[in-house]
């Protein structure tokens, strides 16, 4: 733990770390370079959604992963939060691109027996133990948990830093201290985790809404299904459908394709992560007429920081000074494939109001021509298939402004956020399509994004100009479409036209599949961490 007071050092001092600790940001799966020095406050994942939890319909689920790539048996120490940074959602719920919402997430850590830890007699001597336990961890008995973890939550109306703040409580109470469940040492220390873990799920109350929320923060088993090491090794497949699975079009695959199989998959059910779980009442975060919303997750850390030569417990360093976001996300793969390695930082440690400087990325994005460039001979096509349509407006519709008619807010300003209609009904967990909207889905992505959305299957068609061919939304946005003459439900967005992507009706997938019904069907939504043992 370290101390969040002001740094006790000299005017001159102060103003050398002060320059030395330039603003830099980073996030999402060590895909920035910046962020590699800060694995605790890198934000892997968001979601937000219309909860589909039977009799949760009227209610706005937001999850915020962190700490990607967790090994289940990474001990002793596991994976708290880090007690010294600032974890943020964000809403903007009238279009500007700035926040008119933020939930903040500040962590302890605490010892047992006031700090002095558990300690055993060896041979009259009180001796502290190595470990964050000293035996099993029951539902109803922690008392062999030498190290707890707690956060408190705070609301902001307005400016993140400036804004009017009111403390969050546990419903009905005037508690403002939420516990975080240990993470999943194992079977013999937890025999019974999801009892365990459960009582944590906490029932709130926040100032102005009347109606509880719900909040949970602790480990879970990573729901992003992704073929992580051959996408980023030059895309090592073909990333088309090679099969008949769901997305190969017409029941056919392309020769040579990837076959879906979960053996494909980096992620899924194989490491861990750590996840900060909101749900509140559509009512609370909406405003006025406006339905749409906008959502992202952020990051801080203090400005400057002075390392103890003596560290002990209860403090390692000092630091000081303003927060710094250090790590920034919304729609996945944002940072990982469209923005550029020099500007990675300065995207995560920006706000979605300062999208238009880095604009270039998505109305002029490199991700496709470097499809082209490694699949133009193996797809067989004799000229480029990167889609010709300059500037990318199909791009900037996915990823800045939200679709006219379906999650685009009235007074739109661009910025990179994912955008929720909240007036769009939830679709049940056993009937939604992996391909969200593009499969007339409207709950799913890219109006926000549910666990069981296939987002690099739906983000790589996208990019390759998926949109530019007609779709099936003809009745869902109330625009006839035709088809030879004839009455359709498919129609083209008017985004681009057909001809500026050759490719675009390609089933693009790496290969990893994702349904809703391999995740809970309850808040968190999220399934249970994967045990450090057995392994």
């Amino acid at each position: 733990m370290k101390f969040k007071q002001p740094l006790a050092m000299s005017s001159l001092l102060a103003a050398a770390i002060m320059a030395a600790a330039a603003p830099v940001g980073a996030s999402s799966h060590r895909e920035a370079p910046a962020i590699t020095e800060h694995p605790k406050v890198d934000g892997t994942d968001f979601y937000i959604f219309r909860s589909y939890e039977p009799g949760r319909e009227d209610y706005v689920t937001l999850l915020a992963n962190y700490q990607p790539l967790q090994v289940n048996y990474g001990g002793p120490s596991y994976y708290t939060m880090d007690a010294d940074a600032l974890y943020e959602i964000h809403i903007d719920n009238d279009g500007d691109a700035i926040e008119d919402l933020t939930f903040q997430f500040e962590f302890d850590n605490q010892l047992a027996n006031g700090g002095a830890g558990i300690g055993l007699d060896i041979d009259g001597e009180q001796v502290a133990i190595p470990l964050k336990i000293a035996g099993k961890i029951l539902p109803n008995d922690q008392s062999l948990l030498n190290e707890s973890e707690s956060y408190g939550i705070t609301l902001v109306e307005g400016d993140r830093r400036s804004g009017v703040r009111s403390v969050v409580t546990r419903a009905g109470s005037a508690n403002a201290s939420f516990v975080k469940p240990l993470d999943h040492i194992g079977v013999n220390t937890l025999p019974d985790y999801d009892a365990y873990a459960d009582q944590y799920i906490y029932d709130i109350d926040v100032p102005g809404c009347d109606m509880p929320g719900r909040a949970f923060v602790g480990q879970r088993s990573d729901g992003f299904a992704l073929n992580l090491g051959e996408v980023f090794d030059l895309i090592n497949l073909v990333p088309i459908e090679g099969d008949s699975a769901p997305g190969a079009g017409d029941g056919g695959g392309q020769d040579g394709g990837i076959t879906q199989s979960r053996d494909n998959d980096d992620v899924f059910g194989k490491v861990n992560v750590s996840t900060i779980a909101l749900e509140m009442p559509i009512s609370c975060l909406t405003s006025g007429d406006e339905t749409v919303i906008g959502g992202w997750t952020t990051s801080s850390l203090a400005q400057a920081e002075l390392e103890d030569a003596t560290p002990g417990y209860e403090e390692t360093s000092r630091i000081g000074g303003a927060w710094v976001q250090q790590s920034r996300i919304s729609t996945p793969l944002v940072n990982e494939i469209v923005i550029g390695i020099p500007d990675k930082d300065r995207f995560n440690g920006s706000e979605p109001i300062d999208d238009v400087d880095l604009a270039t990325y998505v109305t002029n994005p490199s991700f496709p021509a470097l499809v082209d460039l490694l699949f133009r001979t193996p797809l067989g096509a004799s000229d480029n298939i990167a889609p010709s349509n300059f500037p990318r407006q199909d791009l900037v519709t996915t990823y800045l402004t939200g679709f006219p008619g379906l999650n685009q807010p009235a007074n739109v300003q661009q910025g990179e956020m994912l955008r929720l209609n909240t007036a769009i009904a939830p679709t049940p967990r056993a009937d939604q399509h992996t391909l969200g909207v593009v499969a007339e889905d409207l709950a799913g992505f890219p109006n926000g994004r549910r666990p069981g959305d296939d987002i690099i299957d739906v983000s790589l068609r996208v990019a390759m100009g998926a949109l530019c061919h007609p779709v099936p939304l003809g009745a869902e946005l109330g625009v006839e479409g035709a088809v030879d003459g004839e009455a359709s439900d498919l129609i083209n967005l008017g985004l681009c036209a057909e001809e500026d992507a050759p490719v675009g009706t390609a089933a693009f997938t790496d290969g990893a599949p994702i349904a809703a019904t391999e995740l809970q069907n309850r808040f968190p939504y999220l399934n249970s961490p994967i045990p450090g043992s057995p392994n």
